[in-house]
């Protein structure tokens, strides 16, 4: 049986940049293809040049055994192939069947929307593919999971049979995952074929039937998740062998650098989000914050970073009570933030890497003499920070949003990190990032709280909390339920935490 899609010989350039370099890459029909590879490997460029986005410099596509050609997302739909984008393609004010039906509208005598008709066809689709979608709710109103099984029901609707999953887990619950990948395998099962980037190993191994791996541009192999280790797999992608595990000394823990009492948080919903938490966190040690997304981490990282108010309790960083501190105040005071979403909070995308590692010095000696801003000291700067912490960047003066999902995050690392601080609170550090860059990460986190500095993280991955944290605690509906010690703690236990279940009540029995 011929492979449903081929891609020969394709090669895209960019200026300075060779982002595809002769690849080939074949598709079956019912197969989960995963393309592994580090950020900026070439990945997504790749599938883009598939759906149309970009164009080849050079090779050809073959679907069902034909040459075709793909100018726009037009062609590629015409050819049965939809792809899902790492970042969602939604409008959060038009329901999930308006959402849906934008750009395959059907109308009623009259040139009336068939709002009806379409409903049900999300419906029928819904359930066939086990996708549990709601087409009357806004999509404002549903979680993250739910959005991406409406960007899944849009390729249907379009009556898709070559799924590109773009980076798919990136936004995702560790839950969220396991119930995408059975949705994944639903597919397929029905006859779709699926090519599944990703750079998470333990995806790969879990759901791919085959994986081609990526680097620098180049096609390294392909292999199955049978023939290749996960330790084969990393040295695959980064082109050595690479630290899967976290090496760290015992801490040598000092005194309380922050201290938390009592601390009530709202959210954007006017809800309590933390109620009434307290904990201190000293110089030399690592806090994990473990909890399910959306149990109040992303409203106590808010508040202790001066983004949001507190409505009650108070914030202490060493002397100073910060509760009603401004961020700027609590970055001079010696703290550092690597936030949660690093292109909305982290970084300005239109401006060059140069200026996005100033963003919180500008203003200071040497990158600015009284309210003139020094240009060559701050691209001095930039092009020591880039050798140091290897972000990958044709140059200073590059704009951010040109940078891959891990370099810009270790742009925003080599900023927080490059001047002396006290206090670091990192939020979902790794998220979305490659298995090189997680340990690159990982080791400067270790680094700084060897320096003495006390370190806050957050993380919904339990591997990562459990690999790095001197302690752990864990947050349910905005309470810490409890707070252990890292060497001990279980993945079972902690995922009872996180379920609101304590010890006490495990144990007790059941009436």
């Amino acid at each position: 049986m011929e492979p449903v899609l081929e891609l020969h010989n394709i090669t895209k350039r960019f200026p300075g940049v060779l982002a595809n370099d002769n690849i080939n890459l074949t598709l079956e029909e019912g197969e989960i293809h995963a393309l592994l590879g580090e950020n900026g490997a070439g990945k997504t460029t790749l599938m883009n040049i598939l759906y149309g986005i970009y164009q080849p410099d050079e090779g050809e596509v073959i679907v069902r055994g034909e040459k075709v050609e793909i100018h726009d997302p037009g062609d590629a739909i015409a050819e049965g192939i939809g792809m899902v984008h790492q970042h969602f393609m939604l409008i959060p004010v038009f329901t999930v069947t308006e959402n849906v039906m934008l750009g395959e509208e059907s109308l009623h005598p009259g040139n009336f929307l068939d709002r009806p008709t379409a409903s049900q066809r999300i419906i029928d689709i819904s359930e066939q593919y086990h996708l549990e979608v709601d087409p009357d709710v806004y999509v404002r109103d549903i979680a993250v999971g739910v959005q991406q099984r409406v960007e899944i029901i849009k390729l249907l609707y379009r009556n898709a049979d070559i799924l590109i999953f773009d980076e798919p887990t990136a936004v995702l619950t560790p839950q969220e995952a396991d119930a995408l990948f059975k949705i994944m395998r639903s597919l397929t099962d029905q006859g779709k074929s699926i090519i599944f980037i990703t750079h998470k190993l333990r995806e790969v191994e879990e759901v791919a039937d085959r994986i081609s791996v990526l680097r620098r541009g180049k096609m390294v192999g392909t292999t199955t998740p049978k023939k290749a280790s996960r330790s084969k797999l990393a040295e695959m992608m980064v082109g050595r062998e690479v630290q899967l595990g976290v090496e760290k000394k015992p801490p040598k823990v000092g005194d309380a650098v922050l201290k938390v009492n009592d601390l009530v948080v709202i959210n954007d919903r006017n809800q309590v989000a933390v109620d009434g938490i307290s904990f201190e966190i000293h110089a030399g040690e690592i806090l994990g914050v473990a909890g399910v997304q959306g149990n109040g981490q992303t409203e106590l990282v808010e508040a202790l970073t001066g983004l949001r108010p507190s409505l009650d309790g108070t914030i202490h960083f060493l002397d100073d009570d910060i509760s009603k501190a401004t961020p700027r105040e609590i970055t001079e005071l010696g703290a550092a933030h690597v936030p949660e979403d690093r292109q909305r909070d982290g970084l300005i995308l239109p401006f060059p890497v140069a200026d996005n590692l100033v963003l919180n010095t500008y203003y200071l000696p040497p990158f600015a003499q009284g309210v003139v801003m020094q240009q060559e000291a701050i691209v001095e700067s930039a092009v020591e920070r880039i050798q140091e912490f290897d972000i990958r960047t044709p140059g200073p003066l590059t704009s951010a949003s040109s940078l891959s999902g891990g370099n810009q995050q270790k742009l925003i690392v080599a900023r927080e990190f490059s001047r002396p601080i006290k206090l670091l609170i990192a939020s979902q550090p790794t998220r979305g990032l490659d298995v090189g860059s997680i340990e690159f990460i990982h080791r400067q986190i270790i680094d700084k709280r060897d320096e003495g500095v006390a370190v806050l993280l957050v993380s919904p991955e339990l591997d990562e909390i459990i690999d790095l944290s001197d302690r752990i605690a864990v947050m349910y509906r905005g309470k810490i339920m409890d707070i252990l010690p890292g060497k001990k703690a279980t993945k079972e236990q902690i995922g009872l935490l996180m379920a609101g279940i304590t010890q006490d009540q495990e144990a007790s029995p059941k009436k």
